[in-house]
């Protein structure tokens, strides 16, 4: 028996698929033979446990593969919450808030469980694979750099001494000035490694395109659109997501290096020629998305708060 609103249903999918020039018989027709859908063909399960390609027969290797594989996935997920924000027609304070915690919670889950990568594999095993993997660097993900382009003004994406001098140049000029191109230089000479040069051969075209569609409207410039009201209601968000892209998560990278290349000559190589030393302490880089949220003392603490404010 079909019920008025078995009936109703039918009439929206003929309107529907008649819009598209379609037939719902024949959609129906397809539904009879559709096979029932499973979980391992919905989330590819056998694709993704086919994703890892090791480049060494020692066996952490595949910890370390599956982590910053992991970590691109909640890259990717933190961008469409930033998405959700930052190309709303309206922007109010419950979108921030909605998607704050979804991207704090993101990287909560990250930093918690980067021990997988600070006790989680044998020194000895990793400082083997690691080699075998160079010039490639955990500084090479381009979604992490699209989450701070999307995140502040591209300025505050400078070394500080410099922001002054670039704050009214064009964009370009700003990313030539973005603080990470100095993060991969050879100690001796300050020249660009091979790690650098492949990442701006890949990314630096599309980071641009990002920063031209993200300049009036990244994270910081949706929240100045917001009322005063709003934004006292979500300032304790934005303060946590400043931390824990801007302190939290280099601090627990700084950890995982001084656990695992500290005091050897040939630490530089293992990082794919990163000067880690100096570039992962936040203290040191100062890189802050919303600095109008900060007391002038803890922007001058900055990084020194370490795992708490």
């Amino acid at each position: 028996m079909v019920t008025t609103e078995i009936a109703e249903k039918i009439q929206r999918l003929e309107e529907k698929y008649a819009a598209m020039g379609q037939n719902l018989s024949s959609y129906l027709d397809g539904l009879l033979y559709a096979d029932y859908l499973t979980y391992w063909d919905y989330i590819q399960l056998d694709v993704l446990l086919n994703l890892q390609h090791p480049r060494t027969p020692i066996p952490d290797e595949n910890i370390f593969i599956i982590y910053h594989q992991i970590t691109e996935l909640y890259f990717k997920l933190s961008l469409q919450a930033i998405e959700q924000i930052c190309q709303a027609p309206v922007v109010t304070a419950d979108i921030f808030k909605t998607q704050l915690k979804r991207i704090n919670n993101y990287f909560r889950n990250l930093i918690n469980s980067f021990e997988i990568m600070v006790d989680g594999m044998d020194k000895e095993q990793f400082l083997q694979f690691r080699m075998a993997l160079l010039p490639a660097s955990g500084f090479q993900s381009g979604q992490f750099r699209m989450i701070e382009i999307c995140s502040t003004r591209l300025s505050n994406l400078v070394y500080e001494p410099l922001r002054p001098q670039v704050a009214h140049l064009p964009l370009n000029e700003v990313l030539d000035s973005i603080y990470w191109r100095s993060g991969a230089t050879e100690l001796a000479t300050g020249k660009k490694t091979l790690t650098l040069r492949q990442f701006e051969l890949k990314y630096m075209d599309a980071f641009f395109h990002l920063a031209t569609r993200y300049e009036h409207n990244n994270m910081q410039a949706r929240y100045q659109q917001l009322t005063l009201e709003e934004q006292a209601d979500v300032i304790p968000l934005l303060k946590e997501y400043d931390l824990n892209i801007n302190v939290r998560w280099p601090l627990m990278h700084y950890k995982s290096a001084v656990r695992y290349l500290h005091k050897k000559p040939e630490d530089i190589a293992a990082t794919g020629g990163t000067n880690w030393q100096q570039y992962l302490p936040p203290k040191n880089k100062r890189i802050v998305f919303f600095p109008e949220l900060w007391s002038e003392e803890e922007y001058n603490n900055w990084g020194k708060m370490a795992m708490g404010e």
